[in-house]
C-alpha cells in the first residue's frame, strides 16, 4: 500500500495543532531508593483480632519490608518517604519514639519525613505496653529494629540519589469494596454489594539516570484479607502485589495506604493466604497495566505528522520533554472536636455479653486511644504535604474515609495527589462520614472524634494543597 507524508504546516487543523502533546504529569527530582527486611521474629505478639485463640506468631507468609524513597527538588531540602509493612500504632509514645529516632539518625526536621504504614492486620502488635503479654517481650526490640531500618534505608537512599524523574499515572482496580453493610437493623463491617467504592490507583514511576528504579503505588483498601484463623505474620495483599510489580519491572515497589476507612476486599476474614495472594496479584496487574500505558521515561507523545493512507493517519511520536523541578513542603494541624466518650467502665458494661477475648481486645484499643492522645475538648490532627513537581503527597495519621481523597482529586483536577492514611502521628483514629455516625458504624464508635471531623480535615487539607500549588482553596 502506498503512503505519502504531508508537511506539518499544511496538515494543522482547528482544535489540535501539530506539536501538541499528550501530557504526562511529572516531577524532576534527585531520587534514591533503598530497602530493609523488617519481617517480625517468629513468636512475636500478633493478636490483632478479638476471636483469635492464639497470641504468638508461628511463621511468616511473606517478607515484611521497609522501603525508603529519598526526594530532593529545587528547594534543596531532602525529603524521605518510608513505606513500611506494619499494622497500626496503638499508642502515641511508640510512634513518636520510632519516628524521632529516625529523624535524629537522618538529621532531618519533622516536616522532611513521612513514615507510612501499610495497615496489614496480620502483622506484629506495635505496642510496647503489651510487653507483659505472650509474645510482647519481643515488641520493644522490634520497634528498635524498625527505627534502625528506617535510618539505614533512609541514609542509603539519600546517599545514592541521582538525577531522577517521577512520572504519574492512574489505574483502576476493583479489589476494594464498600464495607458498610446493614443487616437486620445492625451496622456490620463487611462487603456491601450495593455500595460504591473508589477504585483509583495512583502510580508513580521513578527513574534515575534513565533507568526505572522504583514504583510508588497508592491505593485505598484495608488489608483485612487474613484474620484470626491465620497464625503467620503477613503483609496481606501488599506482599503479592509488590512481588508481581517487581518481577515485571525490576524496580522496587513502595505501597502507601490510601483513605480506606470504609473500603476492604469483598472476600476477607480468612486464614487462607492464597486469597491474600490472589488479591495482591489483582492490584499488581492493575499497576502494571497503568505503567504500560506510559511512554518511555522522559518522553511524551507529540502529534508529529500526518500520513495519507486509506485514511489520513495522525502520527504521535515520543519526544523528550522537560519536567517541573518545583519542591515544597508544609505541615499544619487542625483542631478536631471530640464526641462525648463513655468511660472504660461503661464500655466494659456495654460489652459484658460478648466473647471475653473480643471484649478485652476492644477495651485495650479504647484504653490505648485515651493514653497520650486526648487532652481537652479538641485534639490537634497533623497533616504533612509535599509538592514534588506536578504532584502532591499528603499524609496524616488517621483512618479517613475515601471521601478525603476523592474531594482532593476533584478539587485539584490534573494534579496527581497521593493521599496516605496512617502516616506519622499522633491520632490513629477513624474519620468517618456523617452518614457513618447516623447508621452507628463501628468506625463511628471506635473513634473519639465527633461527627464533622472529616469535613474539617478535608477543608484543612485543601488549604494546604492550594498553598503548595498557589491555587484558591475552594
Amino acid at each position: 500500500m502506498q503512503s505519502t507524508q504531508q508537511s506539518p504546516r499544511s496538515a494543522a487543523r482547528q482544535g489540535t495543532a501539530l506539536g501538541d502533546r499528550i501530557r504526562v504529569p511529572r516531577s524532576a527530582v534527585r531520587a534514591g531508593v533503598a530497602r530493609r527486611d523488617i519481617t517480625p521474629p517468629v513468636g512475636i505478639r500478633a493478636k490483632n483480632w478479638g476471636p483469635a485463640d492464639w497470641e504468638r506468631s508461628e511463621g511468616a507468609h511473606r517478607p515484611f519490608t521497609l522501603t525508603a524513597l529519598a526526594l530532593t527538588g529545587a528547594d534543596e531540602r531532602p525529603r524521605v518517604l518510608l513505606a513500611v509493612d506494619g499494622t497500626w500504632w496503638r499508642r502515641v509514645a511508640d510512634e513518636r519514639g520510632v519516628r524521632e529516632a529516625i529523624l535524629g539518625g537522618l538529621g532531618l526536621a519533622p516536616d522532611q519525613l513521612m513514615l507510612s504504614l501499610s495497615h496489614t492486620h496480620a502483622g506484629a502488635v506495635l505496642c510496647a505496653a503489651d510487653a507483659h503479654l505472650p509474645g510482647g517481650e519481643l515488641i520493644p526490640g522490634y520497634l528498635e529494629a524498625i527505627a534502625a531500618a528506617g535510618v539505614a534505608a533512609g541514609r542509603e537512599a539519600l546517599d545514592a540519589a541521582g538525577e531522577g524523574l517521577i512520572e504519574w499515572t492512574h489505574g483502576r482496580c476493583t479489589l476494594a469494596a464498600d464495607r458498610e453493610l446493614d443487616l437486620d437493623g445492625r451496622a456490620l463491617v463487611g462487603c456491601n454489594p450495593e455500595g460504591e467504592s473508589d477504585d483509583t490507583v495512583v502510580v508513580g514511576r521513578v527513574s534515575v539516570d534513565g533507568a526505572v528504579r522504583a514504583v510508588l503505588v497508592n491505593y485505598a483498601c484495608h488489608p483485612t484479607t487474613l484474620a484470626w484463623q491465620n497464625r503467620e505474620v503477613s503483609p496481606d495483599y501488599v506482599g503479592a502485589m509488590r512481588e508481581t510489580v517487581e518481577a515485571a519491572t525490576g524496580a522496587a515497589c513502595l505501597f502507601v495506604q490510601g483513605a480506606s476507612g470504609e473500603l476492604a476486599p469483598r472476600e476477607q476474614y480468612t486464614g487462607d493466604v492464597g486469597v491474600a495472594d490472589r488479591h495482591g496479584r489483582s492490584l499488581g496487574h492493575a499497576v502494571l497495566a497503568a505503567l504500560d500505558a506510559l511512554p518511555v521515561p522522559g518522553q511524551e507523545l507529540t502529534l508529529d505528522h500526518v500520513v495519507e493512507s486509506g485514511a489520513p493517519l495522525a502520527i504521535w511520536t515520543g519526544r523528550p520533554v522537560t519536567a517541573d523541578h518545583s519542591a515544597a513542603g508544609v505541615f499544619g494541624a487542625v483542631d478536631l472536636p471530640l464526641r462525648d466518650l463513655p468511660t472504660l467502665d461503661e464500655l466494659a458494661e456495654e460489652w459484658k455479653d460478648i466473647d471475653p477475648r473480643s471484649r478485652e481486645e476492644r477495651l485495650g484499643r479504647a484504653r490505648n486511644l485515651r493514653e497520650g492522645y486526648i487532652d481537652g475538648a479538641t485534639v490537634p490532627h497533623p497533616v504533612w504535604a509535599w509538592r514534588v513537581g506536578d504532584a502532591v503527597l499528603l499524609g496524616h495519621p488517621g483512618e479517613a474515609y475515601s471521601r478525603l481523597q476523592r474531594t482532593l482529586r476533584a478539587r485539584f483536577p490534573g494534579t496527581p495527589i497521593v493521599v496516605m492514611n496512617l502516616t506519622n502521628g499522633p491520632g490513629f483514629v477513624y474519620l468517618p462520614t456523617r452518614e457513618a455516625y447516623e447508621r452507628g458504624a463501628y468506625q463511628s464508635w471506635q473513634t473519639p472524634l465527633a461527627a464533622g471531623a472529616l469535613e474539617l480535615l478535608e477543608q484543612h487539607a485543601c488549604r494546604l494543597v492550594a498553598g503548595l500549588l498557589d491555587a484558591p482553596a475552594s
